[in-house]
Protein backbone atom coordinates (compact mmCIF):
# COMPACT_ATOMS: atom_id res chain seq x y z
CA UNK A 1 0.00 0.00 0.00
CA UNK A 2 1.10 3.35 -1.11
CA UNK A 3 2.16 5.83 1.80
CA UNK A 4 -0.79 8.07 0.16
CA UNK A 5 -3.32 5.40 0.37
CA UNK A 6 -1.95 4.55 3.51
CA UNK A 7 -2.42 8.53 5.06
CA UNK A 8 -6.10 8.47 3.15
CA UNK A 9 -7.18 5.81 4.86
CA UNK A 10 -5.88 7.06 8.33
CA UNK A 11 -7.74 10.45 8.21
CA UNK A 12 -11.08 8.50 7.42
CA UNK A 13 -10.30 6.51 10.43
CA UNK A 14 -9.86 9.51 12.34
CA UNK A 15 -12.80 11.20 11.59
CA UNK A 16 -14.44 7.68 12.17
CA UNK A 17 -13.11 7.69 15.99
CA UNK A 18 -14.17 11.23 16.18
CA UNK A 19 -17.36 10.80 14.84
CA UNK A 20 -17.71 7.85 17.13
CA UNK A 21 -17.07 9.43 20.06
CA UNK A 22 -19.32 12.29 19.68
CA UNK A 23 -22.20 9.90 18.73
CA UNK A 24 -21.46 7.91 21.97
CA UNK A 25 -22.27 10.95 23.82
CA UNK A 26 -25.48 12.33 22.16
CA UNK A 27 -29.04 10.88 22.79
CA UNK A 28 -28.70 8.17 20.29
CA UNK A 29 -27.10 6.34 22.57
CA UNK A 30 -27.63 7.93 26.43
CA UNK A 31 -31.37 8.45 25.38
CA UNK A 32 -33.19 10.05 28.55
CA UNK A 33 -35.21 7.55 30.23
CA UNK A 34 -35.06 4.85 27.94
CA UNK A 35 -34.43 1.35 29.28
CA UNK A 36 -36.07 -0.65 26.02
CA UNK A 37 -35.17 -2.74 23.58
CA UNK A 38 -33.50 -5.31 25.57
CA UNK A 39 -30.95 -7.16 23.69
CA UNK A 40 -29.62 -10.38 25.65
CA UNK A 41 -31.23 -9.59 28.74
CA UNK A 42 -29.21 -5.88 28.82
CA UNK A 43 -30.81 -2.64 28.42
CA UNK A 44 -30.12 -0.09 25.55
CA UNK A 45 -27.50 2.04 26.58
CA UNK A 46 -25.36 -0.87 28.16
CA UNK A 47 -25.46 -2.81 24.83
CA UNK A 48 -24.80 0.17 22.40
CA UNK A 49 -22.08 1.30 25.13
CA UNK A 50 -20.46 -2.28 24.04
CA UNK A 51 -21.25 -1.84 20.54
CA UNK A 52 -18.86 1.70 20.35
CA UNK A 53 -16.34 0.15 22.47
CA UNK A 54 -16.17 -2.89 20.21
CA UNK A 55 -16.45 -0.52 16.92
CA UNK A 56 -13.27 1.42 18.68
CA UNK A 57 -11.21 -1.77 19.06
CA UNK A 58 -11.94 -2.52 15.68
CA UNK A 59 -10.86 1.19 14.05
CA UNK A 60 -7.77 1.44 16.47
CA UNK A 61 -6.66 -2.52 15.32
CA UNK A 62 -7.12 -1.11 11.45
CA UNK A 63 -5.07 2.48 12.20
CA UNK A 64 -2.18 0.27 13.33
CA UNK A 65 -2.49 -1.52 10.15
CA UNK A 66 -2.27 1.82 8.16
CA UNK A 67 -0.17 4.37 10.65
CA UNK A 68 1.32 6.50 7.50
CA UNK A 69 3.87 8.07 9.98
CA UNK A 70 6.67 6.04 10.97
CA UNK A 71 10.28 6.18 9.47
CA UNK A 72 11.24 3.00 8.47
CA UNK A 73 15.01 4.28 8.32
CA UNK A 74 15.05 4.76 12.57
CA UNK A 75 13.67 1.71 14.63
CA UNK A 76 11.37 2.62 17.08
CA UNK A 77 12.15 2.92 20.91
CA UNK A 78 10.41 1.29 23.55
Amino acid sequence: MSERTKSLVWKILVVAAVSLAVIAFTPLVIPPDRYTPFLFGMPFTLWSGLLIAVLFVVLTWMGSKVYPYSNPEKPDRI
